[in-house]
């Protein structure tokens, strides 16, 4: 009788037990705001994740992004990422149709920072809270980029730009010969000898005297441009090897290359591209620099209708060209070409040149950024997603996608990708403006005109007309204004400058 009293109390005090553990995780949960997971990769007071989406329209990321939503997950105790690739088509118009119906519409999504005043006031953007977007962690025309009214409405994720690039072997090579003809200049030449005894002992002695690698590579940063006119000098004075086919070429008929050339003398919607009270397309120096860009078809003749980026990047990879513009994607172009034996040649990056001495230039730059829904349920955790994603400073991302971080904290393997982020830095972001989506559509054909022959004065009058009327809603003709480029520098002068220069 005893032990069944005993065995009783037992089983009661178990069953006490039991309902204390019940009770205990329904109050966990409920606190939490979760629920009991039971599978057995879960522990037994494992919480119900957030899921947060984020969307996205370039396949390229793929890969890239399932590998770091493991990792994230894997990593966040409460919160998990589910990236979704969907179609590039009416992409924000999609995004804006979800959230507004509440079915399974992104929390977060990646866009391009021109599209952000459409986003925002679509009530598709939310503000950034946090401080974590700060000038030691991006350079100024990432923050730029997602600037909106006086605030940020994105964080940035990798950029696209151009720069120079340049065929490091063929410099080398120029360096060294110039450096054995100074020395032969130097320490053989005699005045006194015939010509044809000069030419036998110049024949002779090449190749005899030792250059250092330190002084081919000291000679290779003094021929590094630091100006188109350099470049046209060193054009002029280039003893090419039979390969060469051209000194400098780029794609003129992408604005995209060829923006440089006004890009530090018209202003668009002001630093942060969202004001239309800032428009300046039509000025003195922005003529005068489209005057010197006609000029060059008369150095660089090139077709602006056969002109196309990917032939010209093959060109350069075959050795065929000294000198071009390109856009990051050309790293991993040559990259492949090295590995496969199709480009025997080294190559450097540096930010891109002035025109002349005292005739500056910017590129243009498109960031790509990650946008926090103003729909979103859970905007503190995607927030807070967004801020993992761009604040990574390991290289997978661009040794998986190609794509650049705008965060200049990341640690690059590719010594090229320096080059493009100090170009990046002094770029002028894409404007976010919708009302002059299509100003730079009407600025590509404008170069075409102008390369093709067209009066710059003229050309860029109209451009500005018809931005400001798009900006305005009303009929804009900007008048005329006469101006005389007969005391201008022009090419042909500043190559006269350079050949006296390295004359003397």
């Amino acid at each position: 009788m005893l032990g069944d009293f005993l065995m009783n109390k037992k089983k009661r005090l178990l069953s006490v037990i039991m309902a204390v553990c019940v009770l205990f995780a329904t109050m966990f949960a409920a606190v939490y705001g979760g629920s009991v997971l039971a599978d057995e990769n879960s522990s037994f007071f494992a919480t119900k994740k957030t899921t947060i989406r984020l969307w996205y329209d370039d396949d390229a990321l793929t890969d890239y992004l399932l590998q770091l939503s493991v990792t994230y997950n894997d990593t966040h105790k409460y919160t998990r990422l589910e990236p979704t690739l969907v179609s590039a088509l009416e992409y924000l118009e999609n995004i804006s149709a979800a959230s507004a119906a509440g079915e399974m519409y992104p929390d977060l999504y990646i866009l391009t920072n021109d599209s952000l005043e459409k986003a925002y006031l679509a009530g598709l953007a939310l503000p950034v809270t946090s401080d974590t977007l700060s000038d030691t962690q991006y350079p100024s025309a990432a923050l730029k980029s997602v600037t909106y009214d006086g605030k940020y409405i994105a964080y940035p994720y990798y950029f696209e730009t151009s720069t120079l690039i340049y065929n490091k072997t063929y410099l080398e090579n120029a360096a060294r010969d110039s450096l054995e003809n100074e020395y032969y200049m130097e320490n053989v030449e005699d005045p006194q000898q015939d010509a044809d005894t000069q030419e036998s002992d110049s024949a002779s002695f090449e190749g005899s005297v030792e250059i250092s690698d330190d002084q081919v590579e000291q000679r290779v940063d003094e021929m590094i441009p630091d100006t188109i006119t350099d470049i046209i000098g060193f054009a002029e004075t280039y003893n090419a090897p039979a390969e060469v086919e051209a000194v400098f070429k780029w794609d003129v008929s992408d604005i995209f290359y060829n923006y440089f050339f006004v890009g530090n003398y018209i202003n668009i919607g002001g630093d942060a591209g969202d004001n239309s009270q800032f428009i300046d397309v039509y000025n003195e120096d922005a003529i005068r620099c489209m005057d010197l860009y006609q000029q060059l078809n008369q150095f660089f003749a090139i077709d602006s209708k056969g002109s196309s980026y990917e032939e010209i990047i093959q060109d350069f990879i075959g050795g065929k060209i000294v000198f071009t513009l390109a856009t990051t994607d050309a790293l991993d172009t040559i990259a492949k070409a090295q590995e496969a034996g199709e480009c025997p040649y080294e190559y450097g990056v540096v930010t891109m040149p002035s025109l002349t001495d005292d005739i500056g230039t910017r590129t243009m730059s498109v960031t790509r950024c990650i946008v926090v829904n103003g729909y979103s349920e859970h905007s503190k955790e995607a927030s807070e997603a967004a801020e993992y994603i761009c604040g990574r400073y390991d290289d997978t991302l661009y040794e998986m996608t190609g794509k650049v971080s705008a965060n200049k904290n990341v640690q690059h393997s590719e010594s090229g990708i320096k080059g493009f982020m100090e170009a990046y830095e002094g770029s002028v972001p894409m404007p976010k403006m919708i009302a002059t989506s299509n100003f730079w559509m009407q600025l590509e054909i404008s170069f075409e005109e102008i390369w093709e022959g067209a009066d710059p004065n003229e050309t860029l009058r109209k451009v500005s007309s018809q931005v400001k009327t798009q900006v305005s809603g009303s009929e804009q003709t900007i008048e005329e204004s006469p101006i005389d480029f007969t005391n201008d520098v022009t090419w042909t002068q500043a190559q006269e400058y350079y050949d006296e220069g390295m004359t003397e």
